[in-house]
This record gives structure tokens, sequence and C-alpha cells, in this order.
């Protein structure tokens, strides 16, 4: 009996020793930093940190940008608040006699033709091939 239980036992302990070799040698290959999951995690790592400064950079211009506006809002809303003051000052002004419509000619108004003109926008952002 004893012989059997020690034959089970180095059996067992060799098949331990050949389950850690495969696993050593596994975890060497996911390790490795020139081949493998290491050089993958590796440039994730730097894509991720890569990626973090520009989006520290996009949330300082957003930021800039949000206050920027904040302060053209303001004025803008200053600017109107003088222009409805100024319309309602310009109420209070007699209205011109001289400035009278010249009635048009039904005639003439029928003889007229419409021209609808095109036009293209600039083209400041093309550049010239070369």
């Amino acid at each position: 009996m004893n012989l059997i239980s020690d034959i089970l036992l180095s059996l067992g302990a060799f098949g331990a020793a050949i389950y850690c070799f495969v696993l050593s040698n596994r975890l060497k290959k996911f390790t490795t930093l020139e081949s493998g999951m290491g050089s993958a995690i590796a440039v994730l790592s730097a894509q991720v940190d890569d990626m973090t400064k520009a989006l520290d950079r996009a949330r300082s211009a957003a930021t800039g940008s949000a206050s920027s506006l904040e302060n053209l809002t303001a004025r803008g809303e200053a600017v109107a608040a003088h222009i409805e003051l100024l319309l309602a000052s310009m109420h209070d002004l007699p209205q011109p006699e001289s400035h009278q419509a010249h009635p048009v000619d039904e005639e003439e108004e029928g003889d007229r033709k419409l021209r609808f003109v095109r036009r293209r926008p600039p083209r400041a952002g093309l550049e010239a091939a070369e």
C-alpha cells in the first residue's frame, strides 16, 4: 500500500512540475515587452497617456471658449438693450413729409422681368495643386 501511495505521490509531483513549467513559459511569453501581449499593453498605455493629454488640452480650450462666449453674450445683451432704447426714442420723432413713396404704374410693373443672380462663395480655404 505504501508503494502505491508513493508512486501516486511521485506522479502527482511530476504532473505539478510539468504544469508549472508550461505555466512559466506562457507567463514569459505574456510579459515580454518586445512581442506578444506585453508590447500591446505598452502601446495601449502610451495611447491612453496621449489621449489623457489631448483631453486636458480640449478641456482647457473649451473652458476658454465658454468664458469668451459668456463675455460676448453679455456684451450682445447690453448692445441689444441700447438698440431697444434707441428705437424707443425714434418713435418720439415727427414723421418727415418729404419722403413719400413714388407710385409705380401697373404697366411698368408688368413689363419688368425678374432677374436672378447666383454668386459663388469665395474659395479662400482652397489651395492650388502643385
